[in-house]
């Protein structure tokens, strides 16, 4: 069992090496903060995972693994929620351009409210 859980915090860790190059490599502010939810997301769940692994099989504690699998729970509804916040947010503050985008969705939807 262990063996599964070192490759689960090894593909965490892989996603969150990928995720620091591609925020230190990506030109505009929407791809780095594409990047920036992979390490979160990818990365912080295969660690959740691992540690629930851990609880249930090897500290044989189901209360942790309760708390874990909550924790997981919860950040999976509020990851993307908070990317959206965030996305809302460079737009609004004009840190992406016209340039940046093929398709200006929220520009149509701001004007159909206004």
């Amino acid at each position: 069992m262990m063996y599964a859980i070192y490759v689960l915090l090894g593909i965490s860790l892989f996603f969150a090496i990928a995720g620091v190059v591609g925020m230190l490599r990506l030109k505009d502010t929407l791809s780095r903060m594409q990047s920036a939810t992979n390490i979160s997301t990818l990365g912080i769940l295969g660690v959740i995972v691992a540690g629930i692994l851990y609880a249930i099989f090897i500290l044989k504690d189901s209360a942790m693994a309760v708390k874990l699998g909550v924790l997981g729970a919860f950040y999976l509804l509020t990851a993307p929620i908070t990317g959206h916040a965030l996305g809302r947010a460079a737009y609004a503050s004009k840190a992406v351009t016209e340039k940046d985008l093929t398709v200006d969705q929220l520009k149509e939807d701001l004007e159909d409210e206004a």
